[in-house]
């Protein structure tokens, strides 16, 4: 399958070498300067494009970059790509971060937000685990995935398995709040069966102040905490 990345951080360089690893074709973007990405594409070993050239001829465009960078992508950006193009967004909105977005402040379901900046359907997935998770990671954990045409879900399904991981599908787009920060599905690192009780058990209401509490008491670690840190800090929330 031809697959392109926008984004090269933690997310989209890991997903970069999980789906190369698996025999797809990658081609990746980011907004840094071509040697910058020539340097790392050539570490994954993908192919650097432009951000033009990588929604060209593709099946799948994966979104790997932060939810404020989303609204500065240009606006025909996919306008001239397969009407069947599948684009996944793995975003997630932390207002420490990306700034207030007041959609998403006044709790507009973020995945759908990113669909009406770009004009294009989309699929939520690769969300809800670490990158440290999604690099190392195994058919025990599961991830979340969300939208409203089944056979694009099937499709990204089988990137999960090709990652190396087992799935849940969420519903529809307007569930994929059920994994975002703040809910018990995410970053915890939970198999099938716990991701789908996760789900059951998200709070739509107390979400955002959870994600905003999880930030501020991850903050006040006096060194960085660990990937193992980190995922016994989330599973405690809800534990």
């Amino acid at each position: 399958m031809k697959i392109g990345i926008i984004g090269t951080g933690a997310i989209g360089g890991t997903i970069a070498k999980k789906m190369i690893d698996a025999d797809h074709q990658v081609k990746v973007t980011n907004r840094g300067g071509f040697d910058e990405l020539e340097k790392k594409a050539n570490d994954f070993g993908a192919i650097p494009v432009s951000l033009i050239d990588v929604v060209k001829d593709v099946d799948v465009v994966i979104l790997s970059i932060p939810t404020s960078a989303i609204s500065d992508l240009p606006k025909n950006l996919f306008e001239e790509c397969r009407q069947d193009l599948i684009i996944v967004d793995t975003s997630n909105y932390y207002p420490f971060r990306d700034g207030e977005i007041e959609e998403l402040k006044a709790g507009k379901i973020e995945s759908e937000w990113v669909s009406e900046q770009i004009g294009r359907p989309v699929i939520k997935a690769f969300n809800n685990l670490l990158a440290e998770s999604l690099a190392h990671g195994n058919e025990k954990i599961a991830m979340a995935i969300s939208g409203n045409d089944n056979n694009a879900k099937k499709i990204v399904s089988d990137l999960i398995k090709d990652a190396g991981f087992d799935f849940v599908d969420a519903g529809i787009l307007s569930n994929s709040w059920r994994h975002q920060p703040g809910t018990p599905a995410y970053c915890r690192e939970l198999n099938a069966s716990e991701l789908k009780e996760a789900l059951e058990n998200a709070d739509q209401k107390t979400a955002p102040q959870i994600r905003d509490n999880a930030i501020s008491d991850l903050m006040k670690f006096t060194t960085q905490p660990t990937h193992e840190e980190i995922v016994a800090y989330n599973r405690n929330l809800f534990a």
